[in-house]
């Protein structure tokens, strides 16, 4: 599943990044965003939502959202 279908507060793992974008990848990454990292869901707002990733909060969009795919 990915981060638009999972419930807020509730921390999961993420498996996988859908894309081929290199630079995504990497801003993904240079927030510590990759497989095998905890991620949560802490608010969902129209247009995105707001997640947690190494004790940091970020706002992302729900395009964003649905390529993170988490366990």
């Amino acid at each position: 599943m990915n981060l638009t279908e999972v419930q807020t507060e509730q921390e999961y793992i993420v498996s996988e990044i859908l894309t081929n974008d290199e630079e995504l990848n990497a801003f993904l990454f240079s927030l510590g965003c990759y497989g095998g990292e905890p991620i949560t869901v802490v608010s969902r707002k129209k247009n995105g939502c707001v997640i947690s990733v190494k004790d940091s909060r970020y706002n992302i969009d729900n395009e964003l959202a649905s390529l993170i795919l988490v366990r």
